[in-house]
């Protein structure tokens, strides 16, 4: 993180975390890191994108400082850097499980109307 990040305002390193999170494929890739570490050969087979995409969504999950880097071997292996990473995605879930129910709720009451 460089010092223009630690001095902007919370509300703009929060949308900034946000746009990191803001791709499908990015999400799935914590999703898994959330459950173990993994290679990038295993993340590209489970993810099933191209080698040069998943580089690029891992560089920006990288910078957002959502997952660390190691080298094992000749493998490079991907893991969350923090427990946080796994609280957030269940809020996550929380939250649209909850905004779906109401969006349910209201159209059963439109269609009963």
């Amino acid at each position: 993180m460089d010092d223009s990040q630690i001095d902007q305002p919370l509300y703009v390193a929060k949308a900034q975390l946000f746009r990191s999170l803001s791709h499908p494929v990015r999400i799935r890739i914590l999703e898994l890191l959330v459950v173990s570490d993994m290679a990038v050969s295993a993340l590209r087979d489970e993810i099933g994108v191209e080698a040069s995409s998943l580089s690029q969504h891992l560089a920006v999950l990288k910078h957002a400082g959502l997952v660390v880097s190691r080298r094992r071997a000749n493998a490079v292996t991907y893991e969350i850097t923090d427990a946080c990473v796994a609280e957030f995605l269940a809020s996550a879930r929380r939250v649209l499980a909850s905004t779906m129910g109401r969006t349910r709720s209201t159209l059963e009451h439109l269609e009963s109307q």
